[in-house]
């Protein structure tokens, strides 16, 4: 492959910041990423908690719900779906590795279609994880709700109560957690995400034992709601968006096959335990996030509850993390700390408004599964893959898998998006 030049002159090299729709920034911004904030790196450890809970979090609530839209058989296609994540995974870091100078996302569409691939993907990349931003908050408003029905605020005329009430205060509790930039300290706040999926699942179990049991038959599968189902299984391992970042902080990267194969073993096992567990428990009467069906007042339904809590706050910040990066690199404030909690801050706010305005959690998450997140995660990773590696590429197993994906990919596309975006317009 060639070797691409940057800059003006002879010295100048390219930026691997993540700029907005392009541009350049300076190596301190650079060395930021490329170490996590610390000179040394991000362990093995650390890496494998950031992943983790990148890939664990608001996806798993929507998993019974997903199940119940398509039906066992349908468990079939979630197995698919991981399979194919955790490959494409695989086609992002070797795109990387093609060209030592690629450690973002927008990178790798640069090397692979010039300019207006960085632009195409950096758009796509920043819309998805916006939205994840978006979809965090509204989780976090319907579960405090439900844990504190009927609470308001009156501040002279203004009243603010229920749902819009708590997606304020879940977002003044998170906004601290925005101004950090050190991926190894996030990653302790990715610990405790990792554990509240561990215990939503045994709170979930503890209230099939306790209150419902596990009676509900279900139906063998349904092909209406297949798109829906597949949109939220793709959601629930499709955050590629952030894998450049967490790779590009690695101490050691060779090591980061091992951490896809972890994060996605242990994403598996709890996405589909706690799918299973739910649809025995509720039937077709689950509601888009399983904590919604729970009793309330039971000490098993509110600890899930809070292990639910947990997870927004614990993803939150590594989630929207690329996009206020870019925003400082584009704007040149990487230097200057007060401009950049400036810059955290009102992206928070932003999503806090686009929360309140379409609360529909479930929908929502379709929309992202079906379009944003099979565009990130399945298809632009095999697009970027062919076009990087086109000279060296034989026809065999991997290019009629590549091919494949790729047409399923764009079929599902279509398919959940439609369906996805008609549920939200119905529900306006």
């Amino acid at each position: 492959m060639a070797v691409r030049k940057f800059g003006g002159g002879g010295g100048g090299s390219r930026s691997t910041g993540e700029p907005l729709l392009g541009g350049e920034c300076d190596d301190g911004a650079r060395r930021l990423i490329h170490d996590g904030g610390s000179s040394a790196g991000v362990t093995f450890a650390r890496t494998c908690f950031n992943a983790t809970n990148a890939l664990s979090g608001i996806g798993v609530l929507s998993m019974p719900y997903a199940l119940a839209q398509g039906g066992w058989s349908s468990l079939v296609l979630f197995l698919v779906v991981i399979l194919v994540c955790c490959y494409t995974g695989s086609l992002i870091q070797r795109c990387m590795d093609a060209d030592p100078l690629t450690q973002t996302y927008p990178d790798i569409g640069e090397v692979a279609f010039g300019y207006k691939g960085r632009i195409a993907i950096a758009i796509l990349m920043y819309l998805e994880l916006y939205l994840v931003g978006v979809s965090l908050l509204i989780l976090e408003g319907d579960n405090l709700d439900k844990l504190f029905p009927n609470t308001s605020l009156e501040v002279a005329t203004l009243s603010i109560k229920g749902k819009q009430l708590f997606v304020c205060v879940a977002a003044l509790i998170v906004l601290p957690t925005t101004w950090l930039r050190d991926l190894g300290v996030l990653a302790y706040f990715s610990v405790a995400g990792v554990l509240a999926s561990a215990i939503l699942l045994a709170s979930l179990f503890w209230t099939g034992v306790a209150e419902t049991g596990f009676r509900a038959k279900g139906k063998a599968l349904s092909l209406e709601g297949l798109p829906t189902a597949l949109g939220l299984y793709f959601v629930c391992f499709t955050s590629h968006a952030v894998f450049p970042t967490i790779y590009a902080s690695m101490k050691d990267k060779v090591r980061f096959p091992r951490v896809l194969l972890i994060s996605f073993a242990i994403c598996t096992l709890n996405y589909g335990l706690v799918a299973i567990l739910g649809y025995l428990m509720y039937g077709e009467d689950l509601q888009s996030q399983v904590t919604l069906n729970l009793p309330s007042g039971e000490l098993y339904s509110d600890i899930a509850i809070y292990a639910t809590l947990i997870n927004p706050f614990a993803k939150y910040a590594l989630t929207v993390t690329p996009i206020a990066m870019a925003i400082e690199e584009r704007a040149a404030l990487h230097r200057k700390g007060y401009t950049s909690i400036v810059v955290r801050t009102l992206l928070l706010m932003s999503t806090v408004i686009i929360a309140l305005k379409i609360p529909f959690f479930g929908f929502i998450m379709a929309f992202i599964g079906s379009f944003l997140s099979i565009m990130v995660s399945v298809i632009l990773p095999c697009l970027c893959y062919l076009k990087i590696f086109k000279a060296s590429i034989k026809y065999g197993l991997e290019l009629l898998s590549i091919i494949a994906i790729l047409v399923v990919g764009v079929l599902i596309a279509f398919a959940g998006t439609y369906s996805s975006v008609r549920d939200i317009i119905h529900n306006l």
